[in-house]
């Protein structure tokens, strides 16, 4: 009988085991993202706002981007860029909703834009998680359920998902990964400019545009928080969808690329 239960505390222990690895996805090149408290994080709302934030941060896990192959309907054959990723709640009281923007810019200035691609993301679904398991979300179905809080005796629970870039240079080979809604902290200027709680990753690539390999790119430490200006203005707010939801950004969109300019 003693044997019986300690056989049954031993399965117990197994299954509690392989549920914390579950929720919580961990690969050998996974890195998580510290949150590093700003000053602007206390800082008022506006100038004219004595009230203080209270800024929370999600907790942020990240793989360096790989790349895949891809044929896409009406664009061929394409080379895509993309980051996999987990986020989880650390509030214990209150759950947050990831509304997320990613934007992958280039050291000689070139912006590429996060895309939902269905076709590629079925793809990447097949090399990273064949089996489902890990129901991985592009940047529109992540934010369809609020992250729940994490109680203190609580194990946290990870939403994976990914984000796509499409004709990125084959000459990058410095670049950063500018990604935000992983806060509600913002700040703004006397000119009425929104700055964001952003948190930056940069990485660099080895080898030229002839060796198109994801094990060339490297993270290069440590995760930056920013407060970053946007487009939006003081009062105005993000755009709204019918549920009354910040409007999510549309599927298929070709990618943008800038340039800087000399003025």
């Amino acid at each position: 009988m003693v044997r019986g239960k300690f056989g049954l505390a031993v399965v117990v222990a197994g299954l509690l085991a392989a549920t914390a690895t579950a929720q919580a996805p961990t690969s050998l090149n996974e890195i998580e993202v510290k949150n590093r408290p700003l000053l602007r994080d206390k800082a008022p709302n506006t100038p004219r706002d004595k009230d203080l934030q209270d800024v929370w941060v999600l907790r942020f896990r990240f793989s360096p981007p790989r790349l895949i192959t891809v044929d896409i309907p009406g664009r061929g054959r394409k080379l895509c860029w993309y980051l996999l990723y987990h986020v989880s709640n650390p509030d214990p009281k209150q759950p947050h909703t990831f509304h997320p923007d990613f934007e992958l810019r280039t050291f000689e200035n070139h912006v590429y834009a996060d895309e939902v691609l269905p076709t590629v993301q079925k793809a990447i679904r097949q090399i990273e998680d064949p089996t489902g398991h890990l129901n991985i979300h592009n940047s529109v179905t992540i934010a369809d359920q609020p992250l729940p809080p994490t109680k203190p005796e609580s194990t946290a629970r990870w939403v994976t998902g990914v984000a796509i870039w499409d004709g990125v240079s084959p000459d990058t080979n410095a670049f950063s990964i500018f990604v935000t809604g992983l806060s509600n902290g913002y700040s703004v200027d006397d000119k009425d400019t929104v700055r964001r709680k952003t948190l930056r990753l940069n990485f660099r690539r080895l080898g030229d545009r002839t060796s198109q390999d994801a094990r060339d790119i490297r993270f290069v430490p440590p995760e930056e928080w920013v407060y970053r200006a946007t487009t939006l203005k003081a009062g105005s707010g993000p755009a709204k969808g019918k549920d009354g939801k910040p409007a999510a950004p549309k599927p298929s969109t070709p990618p943008t690329t800038t340039t800087p300019s000399k003025r």
